[in-house]
């Protein structure tokens, strides 16, 4: 499989105005049919951020979507220019909160901690923020997280997962160049190197070990095509990519799943205690 494939015929077809079209919608009724009018987004300087803010003021208005930028003291500084690039575009509002003094207070006490978990808290201290100023805001939190993370748990629980919504959770990482695009999201905010910027000179396909290209394509086969990792080899896949993958997304199951809770009552939650999706007001 060439490495510097970036599209894939049967793969990538995405159309882009029909997708912009349906997630609007999305974000508009799930925000608003619960009683929220105003949604607040984590803006990293990233694509898919970029994308969900620029979705979210098609959604909701720029009068009624906010940002927030969440540095830490080893991120690229370039990734908060962007994100201020975002917002100026948009004509939204976006509040920076630094979240150096609040880790490294924690940290004090755990010196020897190493990167991962430094990034795990980083995320979570993030989020924590994120959800305080949307009480403050009266605002729904809207996620960036993509496909493509959340089938490999390429994510923090508690962290960049925990939002009312994602709007990119059916658009694998290589469709979301294609839908940023489409949408007029500056052209160095969708060909920069993807990052967390979780620890200084991380890069999500560096620390992978794979492309983004790739493991899109073994998803697909995998996942949208329910094809046997077994036969992918046969169809010209490498294998310990293939394995790789298939690995990453049995390992994170759990990260995509509801808390579990064992059944003692008549009506359990999750088993028995179920309404409509859309039951609101």
């Amino acid at each position: 499989m060439d490495s510097h494939q970036d599209t894939n015929p049967d793969t990538y077809k995405l159309n882009a105005e029909l997708a912009t079209e349906a997630i609007t919608r999305f974000i508009n009724e799930e925000v608003t049919k619960i009683g929220f009018s105003r949604g607040i987004i984590s803006l990293s300087g990233g694509v898919d951020s970029a994308v969900v803010a620029f979705l979210s003021v098609r959604a909701l208005g720029a009068e009624n979507t906010y940002g927030v930028a969440l540095p830490y003291r080893t991120n690229d500084p370039s990734s908060l220019t962007d994100a201020k690039a975002v917002a100026d575009a948009l004509g939204i509002p976006l509040t920076k909160v630094d979240i150096g003094p609040m880790v490294d207070a924690y940290f004090a006490a755990f010196p020897e901690a190493d990167h991962i978990r430094r990034g795990n808290v980083m995320a979570r201290m993030r989020m924590i923020v994120l959800y305080d100023l949307s009480k403050v805001y009266q605002a729904l939190v809207i996620g960036t997280s993509n496909k493509t993370e959340a089938l490999i748990g390429y994510t923090t629980l508690w962290g960049d997962m925990a939002a009312a919504l994602w709007p990119l959770g059916d658009i694998y990482k290589t469709e979301v160049r294609t839908l940023a695009r489409y949408l007029g999201v500056p052209e160095p905010i969708i060909t920069k190197p993807p990052t967390a910027g979780l620890w200084e000179g991380q890069t999500d396909e560096g620390e992978l070990g794979i492309t983004y290209a790739e493991i899109d394509a073994i998803l697909v086969e995998l996942v949208d095509k329910r094809v046997p990792k077994e036969v992918l080899p046969e169809h010209g896949f490498d294998r310990e990519k293939v394995e790789q993958v298939y690995e990453l997304m049995r390992a994170s199951q759990f990260k995509r799943r509801m808390p579990l809770l064992p059944k003692v009552s008549t009506r359990s939650i999750n088993h028995d205690f179920k309404y409509k999706r859309d039951w609101g007001r």
